[in-house]
């Protein structure tokens, strides 16, 4: 019987392509390149780029860059600050989504007060959901925000026992949150710190095994594996004060479907994960004729360098991995097969071109 299996084309909802402002560690180009390279067939990008996406004019600019550069198709975040609440209903509907950071992260955007959030969270109408930055204490006091305005709440890179319990109890009183976790910290820990030194520094940091094992416990209660694809140059994570963030575009579909291979998840909640439940929940479009060729069977080492990303690097280097993609599919035209990425850049498409242009 062939290893090779067809998936559905996955879709990342959580990346940082670092266009505009920081062109030296990601372009859209090469960060498409990456996502195609891994089975990824449409990206949703985040917006504390330099400047950040939080009005119009910065929103336009990223979309303009996008649409000549990007290989797959792909959509964009605006950024809440203390002031910009109440986005005009067109911008929102061009949006992927609103992301608000209330807990400390890389780049400018930081919304601290929670009457700020709270604002945000009242005035904010989609079409996708108001995605979150919050750990600790801050997830009970989302959850809280959600519950008085009704709106829907989607919390990025979960990584603690205690957040995915508080998820957990919120979606058993039928609150609209939902969530996503990492690979990273799906595999890794606090323990594999002494190994790979700065290049483990990341928000949220790498957690205690036991909260690794929750995520994997509580899996059910995850809507996501989305990979927070954090690309910095080897210069900046070995500098005197390394950025957080780790790339892993190329790495999320190898992992998952080695946990396929031992018994940790199945094929169809790997679709839900990486297919389903994203498309549903940010409310994306169907993307015809399109999938992934993978080979079940394929055990290969992730190697230190040979990647698409242009910083060239993983944190998962020297790991051991059973799945391999071999072929992206998008819209009925091979972009990636074996090694190599073929669709051009500009060939990737809005996801919500088709609703901007209604209104």
């Amino acid at each position: 019987m062939s290893s090779l299996v067809r998936l559905p084309g996955l879709v990342d909802v959580h990346v940082h392509l670092r266009e505009p402002g920081g062109e030296h560690k990601e372009t859209f180009a090469t960060g498409t390149a990456a996502a195609l390279a891994g089975g990824v067939t449409a990206v949703l990008a985040m917006p504390n780029t330099s400047p950040p996406l939080v009005d119009e004019a910065t929103f336009a600019e990223a979309e303009r860059r996008a649409r000549a550069e990007a290989r797959c198709d792909y959509g964009l975040f605006l950024g809440a600050t203390h002031e910009n609440a109440g986005f005009p209903l067109r911008l929102q509907r061009r949006a992927a989504g609103l992301k608000i950071y209330v807990n400390e992260t890389f780049g400018p955007l930081r919304v601290e007060e929670l009457p700020a959030v709270l604002e945000h969270l009242r005035q904010w109408r989609g079409p996708g959901p108001v995605a979150v930055h919050a750990e600790g204490l801050m997830v009970p006091a989302l959850v809280a925000l959600a519950t008085i305005t009704g709106a829907r709440v989607h919390f990025c890179h979960v990584s603690r026992a205690a957040e995915i319990a508080v998820i957990r109890a919120a979606k058993a009183r039928g609150l609209p949150v939902t969530c996503e976790v990492t690979p990273h910290h799906l595999w890794l820990t606090e323990e594999d710190l002494p190994r790979l030194g700065p290049y483990g520094h990341m928000r949220p940091p790498l957690a205690t095994r036991a909260d690794r094992e929750a995520l994997w416990a509580n899996l059910d209660v995850v809507d996501c594996i989305a990979t927070d694809h954090a690309p910095h140059t080897r210069a900046e994570k070995e500098g005197p004060s390394p950025p957080p963030g780790v790339p892993g575009l190329e790495t999320m579909l190898p992992l998952l479907l080695t946990a396929v291979h031992e018994g940790r998840l199945t094929l169809g909640r790997l679709v839900e994960l990486t297919h389903s439940r994203p498309r549903a929940i940010f409310g994306l479009p169907a993307q015809p004729n399109t999938w992934v060729e993978v080979d079940l069977e394929a055990e290969w080492v992730l190697p230190e360098q040979g990647w698409f990303t242009k910083v060239d690097w993983s944190p998962f280097a020297g790991m051991r991995v059973r799945g391999r993609v071999i072929r992206t599919v998008l819209r009925g035209t091979v972009a990636y097969e074996e090694g190599k990425v073929l669709a051009p850049p500009g060939f990737g498409k809005n996801v919500r071109e088709e609703r901007s242009e209604e209104t």
